[in-house]
């Protein structure tokens, strides 16, 4: 077992090196205003200086990365989430899927299920609970804190407490399970960038990899995943570094998919054609995903029937006859700005 005093210490020696680091760049930037400048070879030598990301969860997530993990309400996401975590608590890739970290202190802040809720999922029928390891930390809100005076707002107090964690356990990723609970209304774009801008900086000053579970407004399931599809999408994909959605399979109940939808460490290895296909299983006591098959999206996805095509039609019609623009029908019926074009033609609208 790996002695957590060390994991600590290493963990501060990184910090220190970065807070040294960030005092050379705000002293350059004071000489150029906002900028930091410096010729093309230089960056390249500061950059060679940094090591170079590790995989957490294959290509989906690396070091160092913040990362957006998105679905639909009870397709699955915090079953992977967890598992994602539970993987790198231990250093020791899930099945089909690759890591290439040691162990790390995970935080796993869960503001979906009670302490008896988790018990269930990771344990058999109450009891044969599954061992997690000491890396594995989980928090979730106390009902009886009071906001201290120095912060306006709740979710002020909120994000602080996220930076208490990296300096008081030494937690190097944090996984946050949702941002819906953060922000209640964070399709809206000033609270997305808000939350977004602390998250980055806290990546910035600790070099943590942060994963924020998201979810998507109700969709069809008659369309690819893609980032329009994220809750408050535009400004999350701007300041998120990867993001990956879940998607609910049409095959069988138990099925899901995983794909890519932004990566900046990688190509897009897990696109439309080459989704990750897997089942949700309960073996003994961890609820979890298993690797499948890999596959087309779109033999997940539910087929229009020509009832389904004449009644969107219909909507369709009605929506272009109150003076709709194009997107905001496409927005309301979960379909592509082009599927509502090309329908238009079609129906010479």
């Amino acid at each position: 077992m790996i002695d957590p005093n060390v994991t600590v210490d290493r963990h501060f020696e990184f910090l220190h090196e970065i807070e040294k680091e960030e005092k050379v760049l705000r002293d350059k930037s004071s000489q150029h205003g906002c900028f930091i400048v410096k010729s093309g070879n230089e960056w390249i030598e500061d950059a060679k200086q940094r090591p170079i990301p590790n995989m957490l969860f294959s290509e989906f997530w690396y070091e160092r990365e913040v990362s957006v993990l998105f679905a639909d309400t009870n397709v699955g996401k915090s079953i992977l989430g967890m598992q994602i975590a539970d993987s790198i608590s231990r250093g020791v890739a899930i099945d089909g899927f690759q890591i290439e970290t040691s162990p790390k202190k995970v935080a796993y802040f869960d503001f979906e299920l009670s302490d008896k809720q988790f018990e269930k999922r990771y344990s058999k029928n109450y009891t044969d609970h599954y061992k997690f390891h000491d890396n594995f930390l989980r928090a979730e809100i106390n009902p009886e804190t009071e906001i201290p005076k120095e912060f306006a707002t709740f979710e002020d107090y909120l994000c602080h407490s996220f930076e208490t964690m990296i300096q008081n356990h030494g937690a190097e990723v944090l996984i946050i399970d949702n941002i819906t609970y953060l922000k209640s209304d964070n399709e809206r774009a000033k609270d997305a960038l808000a939350l977004m801008k602390h998250l980055k900086a806290l990546n910035r000053k600790y070099g943590a990899s942060i994963l924020v579970l998201a979810h998507t407004p109700k969709r069809t399931g008659f369309n690819p995943i893609t980032k329009n599809d994220l809750a408050g999408s535009k400004m999350l994909m701007n300041f998120c570094d990867s993001a990956f959605a879940l998607g609910e399979s049409t095959m069988l109940p138990s099925y899901r998919y995983i794909k890519q939808i932004k990566q900046r460490n990688t190509e897009q290895i897990y696109h439309g054609e080459n989704v990750a296909v897997c089942e949700i299983v309960n073996p003994h006591n961890f609820l979890k995903l298993e690797l499948r098959e890999f596959g087309s999206e779109t033999d997940h996805l539910k087929q229009l029937s020509a009832s389904d095509m004449s009644e969107r039609d219909e909507v369709i019609k009605k929506l272009k006859s109150e003076g709709l623009a194009n997107t905001k029908i496409a927005e309301q019926l979960g379909v592509s700005e082009g599927t509502i074009r090309n329908t238009n033609k079609r129906l010479g609208l």
